[in-house]
């Protein structure tokens, strides 16, 4: 019995150190990512709301929201803020005038080009220390755990 209580302790040292270590990563990436767009005056979830625009093209507010896997309200905001700074425009969905677009403007793929341009990104200035085996198992492995969600 004493075995098994100083395995599970063990393990969830192992689990302790392993969670702290993922966010310390993820706070370094997050503080990268506010000083990369800070000249731009957006946030890391603005620029991830443009990128899914730039790559899955016009739509929906509410396919924004699936795509984000963040609440609708929250994607309004996100919109919101990107639309006063001319990146994104709404307009209205010619097949169901009830729903709203969502679109880049040529300023906002102006400014996701600048950001692209500036001095690396914020991920590969974190993960670009680490080999690319080793990177392609940690995209694996999140890629496993973001999938899994709270099974």
């Amino acid at each position: 019995m004493t075995q098994e209580r100083d395995e599970s302790a063990t393990d969830q040292a192992g689990d302790d150190a392993l969670s702290e270590a993922f966010w310390a990563v993820a706070r370094r990436l997050r503080e990268r990512s506010q000083e990369t767009l800070a000249p731009w005056d957006i946030t890391p979830a603005h620029l991830r709301a443009l990128r899914t625009l730039r790559r899955h093209g016009t739509m929906r507010l509410s396919e924004l929201s699936d795509h984000l896997q963040i609440a609708p309200r929250s994607t309004t905001e996100v919109v919101d803020a990107l639309e006063a700074r001319n990146l994104v425009r709404r307009r209205a969905d010619p097949g169901d005038r009830r729903a709203t677009l969502v679109e880049v403007t040529e300023h906002g793929t102006d400014v996701l080009a600048a950001i692209r341009d500036t001095s690396g990104t914020e991920a590969g200035r974190v993960f670009g220390r680490l080999s690319p085996p080793d990177r392609a198992e940690l995209a694996r492995i999140l890629a496993l755990l973001r999938d899994q969600g709270d099974r």
